[in-house]
């Protein structure tokens, strides 16, 4: 399985150029999430998927992993560009997860379903509610109200049916969006 970062939004919702790149703790929250891809040993390769939107990032990033270049077009566009480059299961995760560890990634590995196509992971919105959290966009899965955490598991050579696992985690549903997500990290964050 592949790994790759999505790393090249313009942090428009942040109102901040290159959130990932924010330092208030030890190090950018891009590393971070690099270094728990890294420790969780699930992956034959890592890659982040960049755009001419953040070349900060890219420089950082580039350190650390392979680089695939994109447009810049929008995550969408982004996501499938990166995809059309890989050949294997690839388990995509977005950059701005600053409570992402090597633990919750085995975990969504191991619930990876072998025939499903693309498997995203998804929260629910009483978890959210809970945890005076929000993310954007919503689906209905199995009667209940859930939101994308940016998380899945897609099979690029095969043709797009999407199903959902729910799985309520704060460490795959803090995504730093805002400034106001950004003030919810916990000051023990290392």
């Amino acid at each position: 399985m592949i790994g790759l970062i999505m790393a090249g939004g313009k942090g428009t919702r942040m109102g901040l150029p290159e959130e990932k790149l924010l330092l208030k703790y030890k190090k950018p929250t891009i590393i971070h999430v690099i270094e728990s891809l890294q420790e969780s040993q699930c992956f034959t390769k890592i890659y982040a998927a960049t755009s001419p939107n953040s070349p900060n990032t890219q420089t950082l990033v580039s350190q650390h992993v392979e680089i695939i270049k994109t447009n810049g077009d929008g995550y969408v566009e982004d996501l499938n560009y990166a995809l059309s480059k890989l050949d294997d299961f690839v388990f995509v995760v977005s950059g701005d997860l600053p409570l992402l560890d090597k633990t919750i990634i085995q975990e969504l590995v191991a619930k990876h379903q072998k025939d499903s196509q693309w498997q995203s992971f998804v929260v629910t919105k009483k978890f959210l509610e809970q945890n005076n959290l929000s993310l954007e966009f919503s689906i209905q899965v199995n009667g209940q109200e859930c939101f994308y955490t940016g998380m899945s598991i897609v099979n690029p050579k095969s043709q797009y049916q999407e199903m959902c696992t729910i799985h309520d985690d704060t460490r795959i549903a803090l995504n730093l969006n805002t400034k106001e997500d950004y003030s919810k990290i916990p000051r023990t964050v290392p």
